[in-house]
């Protein structure tokens, strides 16, 4: 199987690829793995999968998590390889590291990670360590310096996202837990203003509900 192969099979299951290299000693990678492939959301149709999934509908806590693992066991099946998660741990796996290495992905002006396809709206469900050393594709550019405008940089309302400076969690929540925090709570705006994001098709109910993730609703 090729990779891309292997991406329209994660496709019919509502991933993507975001990004594989073939690790070095100290990338942390399972021991035998000649390929390690990077799956995130299949923008726009993975919303729809999911919330018909059995796990969205359950009322059971962790419901993404949980598809994701069930999503990912078909996938390692069809490689041998074995499913890394971003949230098992610790130790956690370094998946921004891994990120980076893909040659997919980068840090942006403000600090978040940047993806060719996803913009600021990147995000890892899993990771596949395949043993076998597939052809990976030459790495596309980092579309950043091509933005004149990088309207990221100014689109946090409390500056708790700005270049030069450490992601203000505090100001962050207590922006989102008022009421001026409502156009936030729909999605991050910073991620929202990314030129890149704003073509990959993202729903506004995926994003509302990693928000209501993050502050624990």
């Amino acid at each position: 199987m090729t990779l891309s192969e292997l991406d329209g099979a994660a496709r019919k299951t509502g991933l993507a690829i975001r990004g594989a290299f073939h690790p070095e000693p100290g990338d942390a990678a399972p021991d035998g793995t000649g390929t390690l492939v990077l799956l995130g959301p299949d923008e726009p149709s993975f919303w729809p999968v999911f919330t018909a999934a059995p796990e969205y509908q359950d009322g059971l806590a962790h419901p993404l998590d949980r598809w994701s693992k069930r999503a990912m066991a078909s996938l390692a099946a069809l490689l041998d390889g074995t499913a890394i998660f971003p949230y098992d741990g610790p130790p956690y796996a370094p998946f921004l590291r891994w990120a980076e290495r893909s040659g997919a992905s980068w840090s942006s002006p403000v600090g978040l990670l940047v993806h060719d396809a996803a913009g600021l709206f990147i995000s890892f469900r899993a990771a596949l360590a395949i043993p076998e050393r597939l052809a990976v594709p030459l790495p596309p550019a980092n579309p950043c310096p091509s933005c004149d405008a990088q309207p990221c940089r100014t689109a946090c309302p409390v500056g708790a996202l700005a270049p030069g400076k450490a992601y203000d969690v505090p100001a962050c929540v207590a922006h989102l837990n008022g009421p001026e925090g409502v156009d936030c709570r729909q999605g991050c705006l910073v991620r929202r203003a990314c030129p890149v994001s704003q073509r990959f098709g993202r729903l506004p109910e995926q994003s509302a509900f990693h928000m209501r993730a993050f502050l624990g609703q």
